[in-house]
């Protein structure tokens, strides 16, 4: 018996990068629409959530079973990089598994950040399983009350 790769959410992927294509915050593009980026270089996608607060974006990416250390964040042209690894046991690899869900290797997620966002004072933690990076919005983008009198 050969072991099965599960990919369960393969069609929501695709179904999340068109929404998100024609959004503010979405994939970063290369020269074409599609974010191919994760077929040639990952073994599997952490998913993510995406949040526009008031003052700031917060994203928030599962990453059961990484280590900090094994996570490299990137900012370079409006585009945030997120990228590592989720390192296995060799030697429990096929040994009595008659299946296998949990992926294992390498992750890669871009994203465009709006113009908006802060690039200089990004920030990220992980906890739990869980990396949240929050993305600050400029101060000039802020909104500002102006007294009536």
């Amino acid at each position: 018996m050969s072991l099965i790769k599960y990919e369960p959410y393969s069609l929501l992927d695709q179904l999340q990068r068109e929404f998100l294509r024609s959004s503010n915050f979405s994939y970063s593009q290369d020269s074409s629409n599609d974010d191919n980026s994760n077929i040639e270089v990952s073994d599997w996608r952490p998913a993510v959530d995406i949040k526009e607060e008031k003052d700031r974006y917060v994203i928030h990416a599962d990453l059961p079973g990484v280590q900090a250390k094994n996570i490299d964040i990137t900012m370079e042209d409006g585009i945030l990089t997120l990228k590592g690894e989720r390192a296995t046991n060799k030697e429990e690899e096929h040994e009595g598994y008659k299946r296998v869900e949990r992926v294992y290797g390498t992750f890669y997620r871009r994203f465009s950040l709006p113009d908006t966002a802060d690039t200089d004072r990004i920030e990220a933690k992980s906890k739990d399983g869980v990396l949240e990076i929050v993305v600050p919005k400029q101060e000039k983008v802020q909104p500002r009350r102006i007294e009536v009198k």
